[in-house]
């Protein structure tokens, strides 16, 4: 078994019972950017496999990731449960074993991949690329003999004890092809990629060269429009690109961000490349009652991830941005369809997710549960959010952070822990959660909505709608009333939903606010429920 990592203290991880499969599907304190999803061997458990997310750990709170990396892992036939499996990389000591730092803290570690290889004797050995860009040293790999770590520095410069040998830069990714050969993929901005040497898992092979901008970079290429965020799938025959691409200005008629994960494909593992399209917009992106395309939720930042298959089903992995800058990011999923045309020249679709609140609950959200208000998947105000970087100014609502790395937790799912807190709830603001499954209500023709929230002292009204409100042709089927005189301490508020017709399958909610006092908040969410 593995020895578990101090950092953060999970103690009788079986827990309560209590089961987290929405978006954002990790706890909500807990802030994994950059996800690279990968199913392997359960090391503990004989013939079982587990997913396991490896990513960058946003911790710092005032840049971006943290000091350490972590792993969440989840048996592939339960993904309502996440397990946390402790602090797998941290690069605190050079290769002679001295401080890197005189304060003994360690490198920021950005976004990294992991690979698996095979040894002959059918033994599995796993590298990591932590992503260190600290004093020359790129390229860090590590090595272990589990998935979960720990990993060991495995690349360290015998005539400098303080860096590293290979070519792999900015967000690495790597493939362990079938037949054992290795290619390596990085860059910000330019797109670079090697057939790497299996001897060292980061050199080129001996006879071959770095290619240079694999696929065009967004200041010189109009389609393909690379940022940064490599990540490498093979399909049967093909190879799949994921990557972050910076979007076109006015493409969409929005602003340009890369805030998007788009996806090429190719015949070879080192191209060429044929672009596909968007995978995911994290946006939100949809249209108003006029057919212009606007965000519903957060419309800038960034965003990393890839896709995997579990089961039948194919998945996007991706994060989104909370709070007001982009430090506070959270892990984000949404199923996708992936189709494959063998063959010389066949062709790869996947198809656009759409960002809900569902997570891993395809069939919608379980309305008798209380949910923390901070899965909603849809936050407008009433004015567009002004971008000034790395800082977001919303008008409306937003997500608000909440950590607790460091301290001693039973379950991490816990109700009163896994706090998610809509704040910034002014005039005019639409908060919404896409989708409940109102098939699992008892009583789906007289339904009522508990709503937590903190009321903030203002008068106003909050209207409940199934339909997209910014369509134009929505008609409320309920309403919260809030008064100036309210305690601002939490509440739950029962509002009564009046329908033509019982409603069944997955089904939007949304909540408009209104109130005479403009800008202000009315209030702060934090749960939602129904009965």
């Amino acid at each position: 078994m593995k020895t578990k990592f101090s950092g953060l203290l999970l103690c009788a991880l079986a827990g309560s019972g209590l089961l987290q499969a929405a978006n954002p599907y990790l706890p909500l304190w807990e802030h994994i950017p950059d996800g690279e999803p990968y199913v392997f061997d359960d090391p503990d458990v004989k013939g079982r496999k587990r997913v396991y997310i490896y990513g960058s750990h946003d911790i710092e709170r005032s840049a971006y990731c943290g000091r350490n990396q972590v792993v969440w892992s989840a048996d592939v036939d339960s993904l309502d449960r996440w397990r946390y499996d402790g602090v797998i990389f941290e690069s605190v000591s050079d290769g002679a074993g001295n401080f890197l730092r005189g304060d003994g803290r360690g490198d920021i570690l950005y976004a990294p991949d992991v690979t698996e290889v095979t040894a002959p004797d059918g033994s599995k050995l796993y590298y990591l690329y932590p992503n260190t860009q600290n004093d020359g040293r790129t390229g860090q790999i590590a090595v272990s003999s589990r998935p979960d770590g720990p990993f060991k520095v495995c690349n360290w410069d015998a005539s400098d004890p303080r860096r590293c040998y290979g070519i792999l830069g900015f967000d690495p990714g790597v493939l362990t092809d079938d037949d054992g050969r290795v290619y390596g993929y990085w860059g910000f901005g330019r797109s670079h990629a090697a057939e790497l040497d299996p001897a060292t898992m980061c050199t080129p092979l001996k006879g071959t060269e770095v290619i240079e901008d694999m696929i065009g970079g967004f200041e010189t290429d109009s389609l393909f429009r690379f940022f940064e965020a490599s990540s490498i799938r093979k399909i049967k025959d093909k190879y799949v690109l994921v990557y972050s691409r910076m979007s076109a200005p006015d493409e969409w008629g929005l602003p340009a961000v890369n805030y998007t994960l788009a996806y090429a494909y190719s015949d070879a593992p080192l191209g060429p490349w044929t672009y596909g399209g968007t995978i995911i917009d994290a946006r939100g992106r949809d249209t108003d009652a006029e057919g212009k395309t606007i965000p519903t939720t957060t419309p800038y930042g960034n965003t990393h991830g890839s896709i995997l298959q579990i089961g039948p089903q194919w998945y996007v992995f991706y994060h989104r941005q909370t709070g007001l800058d982009e430090y506070a990011r959270q892990a984000m999923v949404s199923p996708i369809e992936v189709t494959v045309e063998e063959g010389p020249g066949g062709k790869v679709t996947i198809s656009e997710a759409e960002l809900t609140s569902e997570g891993f609950e395809l069939n919608g959200l379980d309305p008798r549960r209380r949910h923390a208000a901070g899965i909603a998947s849809v936050t407008m105000g009433p004015e567009p959010v002004k971008h000034e970087y790395p800082l977001n100014v919303y008008s409306g609502p937003w997500f608000e952070p909440f950590y607790l790395y460091g301290k001693s937790i039973a379950d991490p799912y816990a109700e009163d822990i896994n706090i998610g807190r809509v704040v910034n709830c002014t005039d005019g603001s639409t908060v919404g959660w896409k989708y409940f499954n109102f098939d699992l209500l008892p009583d789906a023709r007289n339904p009522k909505l508990l709503l937590g929230l903190i009321p903030q002292g203002i008068d106003g009204t909050i209207e409940i709608f199934t339909d997209a409100p910014w369509k134009g042709k929505a008609k409320p089927v309920g309403s919260i009333a809030l008064r100036s005189d309210m305690a601002a301490d939490p509440v739950v508020l029962t509002a009564p939903l009046k329908f033509k017709k019982p409603l069944s399958g997955r089904v939007p909610l949304y909540l408009v606010f209104s109130s005479p006092e403009k800008g202000k908040s009315m209030a702060t969410l934090e749960t939602i429920a129904f009965e």
